[in-house]
């Protein structure tokens, strides 16, 4: 607390009060002179009869006794005496007021990408307030403001006048109003017992700002009152604060408004509900010739621009940020979640202390990255329709509808259950609630349309949409530089990226061979494409494992380990995780990057058990970054509403596998490209390859196709996609559809298409450097197959999946 500051204002309120009391004390002081000389009933005879004591002295003396009697009152209130008023704001939050102020999020080439708020508010400084704004709204709301000590005594006089004509009249102060704005004493504080006397309240309401507004005036200057004032107001469409008014009205800085605009603005002060410009232009346009008309009587404009301006329509160009649109996006709540416990380890809150986060985001890679995903999931939901037309896509292993699905996922709703709740004993009323038909608006690839549906119809209507999740990340670093977490957020909130967890299937043979090859084994080392059988134990019960090939045939041949990766031989990737171990496996998929647990089964080879797209692409950024593992990067520093840096990423790094081992599956990775039958050959449809590029991948498919993934690396990106649907009962019915060399891997495909094309992002066309060590290992071997061969596939096949 400034306490220099205190005692500088409490004399300045003590001077004011001087000036009213002064002819009073005047008066007193002969008064008292003459009862010493003649006594005091002679004092008190001579004056009046002698009139010396003039009518409005004895007025003014009444005037005195009145304030005296009405700031003891106000004393009694604010002390809370006998507990008959309830409390009031305490002096620490009158001197330190709880703004709440937006925070932003910055992308890292410097574009903000969303806010933070309860309350969207940008505070200014006093000098950056418009010096005619201020003169306006003085003129307006508080013609007396720099005579009066909070309390406008005949503004407030007034009000009883008016009131007693039977018109309402507002007496507030600016500083009064300023009080309403950062206390709120009319739901905040307790009003005591006789606070339950209904003529009382509103009486003790009033009180309680009265004296509030004194304390700020002791202990703040004019202009801070000001400042405080103009960054406090609600001036409606969620915009708090003149600076984010003036952004979200007219998409200007405060100091570019004109008169007729801050007029506006200064009108909606009086209701902003009710004079809004975007609900009630009419009544915004009345309002603000009323601002003008006050500007005119306090000479801020003559006559001619007076009447010009009123004359001038409503130009509002509000701004989609602001303009009540959803601001959410997955990045959004991506990083809110990424900084939840960073937040809570320091108190900071996101939404009300003005931060300034700069994350790794590239706003460039992210609408490329957003419409690689649209472009391609536009596609593949119209190849679904077509591929289940006539029939629903929720059905079992077999092809067969399965019976009760959608109730039970209606079962698991939060409508279900209330609707339960409130019909315990009457399931007919639960049935006939399910199945009313309402308006509502539905998501389309075609845009938002307004429908009338039942809840049941509703269910059954989106679980016919495929979604996706794409992110990508430089491995060098961990930075994640594009994220999309589904298809739309609006509609479908959850996100694909992180939140959600599917089977990787083939995408996880990356850790078998990780494992493998550094423990003994080389690209060129060579295994048989034939059946193989796990035998193991589960909770003490004997069982075997004999999956298959994706075709369901075994060649007989002899293939290398970079074939086998390359092509997706099932049989391969089993017979290393038999000689090493599926617990090595394990091992090594957890040391790359996967953070979730594993089953601890022999089909975790194949992708059996639940990840996360986020990590499974963070583990992929180990083997193209010679080994080094560094967990995922979304905020690179944090500032605080005062610019100072109170957040930096340490970057932490883990030599995760062997430099030699991450080269030798930086080769396996690009195998599927050169290699004959590679599944990631699909990759040569897009025009990549045109600037000297490195590319490699892998590719994954769920056992019935529910999921499909596809991991794409070159030597500066790594870029990770899902697809399927939103539950694992929806699914393509083939391979030919299914796999995730069709489902994922367009849209790696699309969205580096576009970053090729770009000459903004020409770093990252890149080849994979020569390792700074003389392999140990051949691994330049290459395959020449039968033109009959037919590529093996990425799924998992087999029994005990």
């Amino acid at each position: 607390m400034d306490f220099k500051k205190l005692i500088s204002n409490i004399l300045i309120f003590f001077e004011r009060l001087w000036v009213i009391a002064k002819p009073q004390l005047e008066a007193l002081g002969v008064f008292c002179y003459w009862a010493s000389r003649f006594g005091l009933y002679k004092a008190v005879k001579f004056f009046k009869v002698n009139r010396v004591w003039p009518w409005y002295t004895k007025l003014g003396w009444r005037i005195l006794n009145l304030l005296a009697v009405f700031f003891f009152l106000l004393f009694i209130v604010d002390i809370n005496l006998f507990w008959l008023f309830g409390k009031s704001p305490k002096i620490s939050t009158l001197y330190n007021p709880d703004l709440k102020i937006t925070s932003e999020l910055y992308s890292s080439d410097g574009k903000l990408l969303a806010r933070y708020f309860d309350e969207n508010r940008q505070p200014m400084k006093y000098e950056e307030l418009p010096p005619e704004f201020v003169k306006a709204l003085i003129a307006t709301e508080d013609e007396r403001f720099y005579f009066h000590f909070g309390i406008d005594l005949k503004a407030s006089a007034s009000v009883f006048y008016y009131m007693a004509k039977g018109e309402k009249r507002g007496g507030s102060t600016l500083t009064q109003q300023l009080v309403k704005n950062l206390f709120k004493t009319r739901s905040d504080y307790s009003m005591g017992l006789l606070g339950h006397i209904p003529g009382l309240r509103a009486l003790l309401y009033k009180t309680k700002e009265w004296i509030a507004a004194l304390k700020l005036e002791a202990y703040y200057s004019k202009a801070e009152i000001l400042t405080l004032y103009c960054n406090t107001v609600d001036l409606g469409n969620r915009a708090f604060g003149l600076k984010t008014a003036a952004k979200t009205y007219f998409n200007e800085t405060p100091e570019m408004l004109k008169a007729e605009e801050y007029a506006v603005l200064i009108g909606m002060l009086k209701a902003p509900s009710y004079y809004s410009p975007v609900n009630f232009p009419d009544r915004a346009r009345d309002r603000r010739n009323t601002v003008l008309g006050q500007m005119l009587k306090a000479h801020l404009l003559d006559q001619n621009s007076f009447d010009s301006l009123c004359s001038l329509p409503l130009k509002i160009r509000l701004t989609g940020l602001q303009a009540g649109a959803d601001e959410s996006s997955y990045v959004r709540d991506a990083i809110s979640t990424y900084l939840k416990p960073w937040l809570k380890e320091n108190g900071y809150d996101l939404y009300s202390d003005g931060l300034k986060v700069y994350c790794t985001i590239d706003s460039k890679l992210q609408e490329y990255a957003e419409q690689a995903v649209i472009t391609h999931m536009k596609r593949q939901q119209k190849r679904f329709y077509q591929h289940w037309q006539g029939s629903n896509p929720w059905s079992d292993k077999n092809g067969i509808e399965i019976p009760g699905y959608i109730e039970g996922i209606a079962h698991e709703t939060r409508y279900y259950k209330k609707l339960q709740n409130k019909y315990k004993d009457f399931p007919d009323s639960v049935e006939y609630f399910q199945n009313l038909p309402h308006k509502m608006t539905v998501f389309t690839w075609n845009g938002d349309e307004d429908t009338t549906l039942s809840f049941l119809d509703s269910i059954r209507y989106y679980q016919h949409f495929l979604h996706a999740g794409f992110v990508v990340m430089e491995p060098d670093n961990g930075f994640v530089k594009a994220w999309v977490g589904g298809i739309n957020h609006k509609h479908f909130q959850f996100d694909h990226v992180a939140q959600s967890k599917r089977q990787p299937g083939s995408t996880f043979k990356t850790f078998v061979y990780a494992a493998a090859i550094d423990n003994g084994y080389g690209p060129c080392d060579t295994k048989i494409d034939q059946a193989v059988t796990i035998n193991y134990k589960e909770n003490g019960e004997d069982k075997s494992w004999s999956p298959k090939n994706a075709d369901w045939n075994f060649s007989g041949r002899e293939v290398t380990l970079k074939h086998g990766f390359a092509r997706s031989i099932n049989s391969i990737a089993v017979q290393l995780t038999k000689e090493i171990g599926w617990r090595k496996v394990i091992e090594y998929a957890h040391k790359m990057g996967i953070q979730t647990e594993l089953q601890d089964v022999p089909s975790v080879c194949l992708g059996s058990s639940d990840v996360s797209l986020l990590e499974l692409v963070n583990a992929y950024c180990t083997a193209v970054n010679g080994g080094v593992k560094i967990d995922p990067v979304l905020v690179t520093r944090i500032e605080d509403m005062n610019g100072k840096v109170i957040y930096e990423n340490p970057g932490t790094k883990v030599q995760a596998l062997p430099a030699e081992t991450a080269f030798y599956m930086q080769q396996l990775l690009l195998a599927g490209l050169t290699e004959p039958g590679g599944t990631t050959q699909a990759l040569w449809e897009y025009r990549l390859f045109d600037h000297n590029t490195d590319y490699g991948g892998k590719t994954g498919t769920s056992s019935n196709h529910s999921d499909g993934w596809f991991v794409g690396v070159t030597p500066k990106l790594v870029g990770g996609a899902w697809s399927g649907g939103e539950s694992r009962s929806i699914h393509f019915k083939t391979s030919e559809l299914g796999e995730g060399c069709k489902t994922a891997l367009p849209i790696f495909g699309l969205f580096m298409e576009k970053v090729m094309a770009d000459n903004n992002f020409k770093d990252v066309r890149a080849r994979f450097p020569k390792p700074a060590f003389k392999p140990a290992k051949n691994y330049t071997c290459h395959t020449i197959l039968p033109k009959t061969d037919t590529i093996a596939g990425d799924s998992i096949v087999g029994e005990g999946e």
